[in-house]
């Protein structure tokens, strides 16, 4: 069957990419949600519509690096469920796009204890 060559490209956002991520993330037991980078970045999210809060999306040489800020539920194995977001991450993201990810590097930014009955 000849094959056919397109006629244009395709792009991804990084932005589109820290969505997918941000569900990803959000999806993982043990994590309870995710944090800002730092102060200036928290005020920007915090006046910004957008939920991409704790995470950044760099394409370096044409090669995905993602870094995700997460506050874990107090008791789980702390890298037990980093790992998990690890692996959550890249799969979500090479499923949506199609795209190796180089590196997921996930920061702990804190833990949070839920409500005792």
């Amino acid at each position: 069957m000849p094959e056919r060559k397109s006629g244009g490209r395709i792009d991804v956002s990084p932005r589109a990419i820290a969505s997918i991520v941000n569900d990803a993330v959000l999806s993982c037991y043990g994590v309870v949600g995710t944090a800002s980078k730092d102060l200036a970045a928290g005020i920007a999210t915090a006046l910004s519509t957008e939920r991409k809060r704790g995470v950044e999306v760099r394409v370096v040489d044409g090669r995905i690096v993602i870094d995700v800020y997460v506050i874990i539920e107090y008791g789980t194995r702390i890298p037990a469920v980093a790992r998990s977001v690890m692996n959550v991450v890249e799969f979500s993201v090479e499923r949506a796009i199609g795209v190796p990810v180089a590196k997921v590097n996930v920061h702990v930014d804190g833990l949070r204890v839920s409500n005792v009955d």
